[in-house]
């Protein structure tokens, strides 16, 4: 059964830094791509940032490019998002999705909340 869950939310101020994390059971990651959605209240889930299986290609949406890095550990089987800057509209639940082929899965999603 393939898992996927999230860590690392939680409340920060306005500049600050956290670094989520996606821990994938039963499934080898490797062989999918990776990526972390947003979804705020009332609003439509976003993809934020994605990555490539082998982790040398990455696209970022524009209001998190230059702010957010996403990354990968295959032998880990773990994906990350390292957030600086952080903004109160970056405040949402947080989800990892890996995919291939029409194949997907989603974790459960982490909140994390930007406020002073």
């Amino acid at each position: 059964q393939v898992q996927l869950v999230e860590s690392g939310g939680g409340l920060v101020q306005p500049g600050g830094s956290l670094r989520l994390s996606c821990t994938a059971s039963g499934v080898t990651i490797s062989t999918y791509g990776a990526s972390w959605h947003r979804q705020g209240p009332g609003l439509e889930r976003e993809l934020v940032a994605s990555i490539s299986g082998s982790g040398t290609s990455t696209t970022y949406a524009d209001s998190v490019r230059g702010r957010f890095t996403i990354l990968r550990d295959n032998v880990a089987n773990m994906v990350y998002l390292e957030m600086t800057s952080l903004k109160p509209e970056d405040s949402s639940v947080y989800y990892c999705k890996i995919f291939k082929l029409g194949e997907y899965y989603w974790g459960k999603g982490t909140l994390v909340t930007v406020s002073s």
